[in-house]
């Protein structure tokens, strides 16, 4: 057997050392984010994020991985904000609304028949978005992207003439706004996450919805229930955030790439869901459900709503909120 020179092994031993190191580092330099996300992989937020996801792969040459946790797996919907602000997940996905009695301003986009269109959603969040980073800025969290939810309208077991219809029904609410609304129609709102809707139709704890085409086909909300109301009362947006110190901890150039697939990302979304909002509807039809606009008197009860929360939002929201306000309506003229 031939013996390796003593200076050939050492550099061999050397070698071996420097390879070792060079996984480490390797290892070490790749960094790993957990996402949580309230909605099902196969809805459309869900599919706009794993892309968005693999983009920031992409984009990093590997250096940022984000896993996607989808349908409330890691965190529920009403606990994803604060997971994501105490670092316990480094991003995640919420819908603004659900955290109106934070602040009015989250509230904005659920206010009735204020924004029904994309064109009238897009200038809203166009004239809001400065603010509504700015306060979760205050938290440490910054936003990446938003993305709207096709119009929402109403489902339910039997047909609504107007308002006076709904008058004791349990009506699932997903944030304080819808609540009140659900209140102003004199019916009883009970908050459910969507990943829970499905179920809560099945067992009786609601048995009427205010949400989009999109949750109606998700939740097969016509195994329970008849008709679907598409009365397009606002267009919700669900927002990305990112917590801000991790989003610093990053090199540059990775901050660049995340910035980049965020924009790519919010753009996309809103061409996604404003095409898929007929092809839900359709779904809804295809199973059967009995899909109507709304009454001239359920339509007249809706917009006084809206009138009224209006007034109240305006109360809560003083200056800032009149602003943001008036900006949207000098850019829809």
């Amino acid at each position: 057997m031939k013996l390796l020179h003593p200076l050939s092994s050492s550099l061999a031993r050397s070698f071996t050392v420097l390879i070792a190191a060079g996984l480490a580092f390797s290892a070490s330099a790749q960094t790993k984010w957990d996402m949580p996300t309230p909605y099902p992989a196969t809805n459309f937020h869900t599919e706009n994020i794993q892309q968005f996801a693999g983009d920031v792969d992409k984009a990093s040459a590997g250096k940022l991985k984000i896993t996607v946790h989808p349908n409330g797996a890691l965190f529920k919907a009403n606990e994803i904000k604060r997971a994501v602000q105490g670092g316990q997940a480094q991003i995640g996905e919420i819908i603004i609304s659900g955290l109106s009695n934070e602040d009015p301003l989250f509230a904005l986009d659920t206010i009735p028949f204020l924004a029904t269109s994309y064109a009238d959603a897009k200038t809203l969040w166009q004239a809001s978005r400065a603010k509504v980073e700015a306060k979760f800025a205050k938290q440490g969290l910054k936003v990446l992207f938003s993305v709207p939810w096709p119009p929402q309208g109403i489902y339910s077991k039997g047909p609504l003439n107007s308002s006076a219809d709904l008058k004791g029904v349990k009506i699932r609410s997903y944030s304080p706004t819808v609540a009140r609304m659900i209140e102003l129609m004199g019916a009883q709102p009970v908050t459910v996450q969507a990943a829970e809707l499905t179920q809560a139709l099945a067992t009786g704890v609601v048995s009427a919805n205010i949400t989009s085409a999109a949750t109606g086909y998700d939740s097969k909300s016509w195994e329970q229930l008849t008709y679907y109301f598409d009365v397009q009362a606002w267009l919700p947006k669900n927002v990305v955030l990112v917590n801000q110190k991790q989003f610093d901890s990053l090199d540059k150039t990775t901050q660049q790439a995340v910035l980049k697939a965020a924009a790519d990302a919010e753009a996309r979304g809103w061409k996604t869901s404003e095409e898929k909002t007929i092809w839900y509807v359709d779904q809804l039809k295809k199973n059967n459900m009995k899909v109507l606009p709304a009454s001239t008197d359920l339509k007249k009860d809706l917009v006084g709503i809206g009138d009224r929360m209006t007034k109240e939002w305006l109360e809560k929201a003083g200056a800032d909120g009149q602003a943001v306000l008036d900006a949207y309506r000098k850019a829809k003229k």
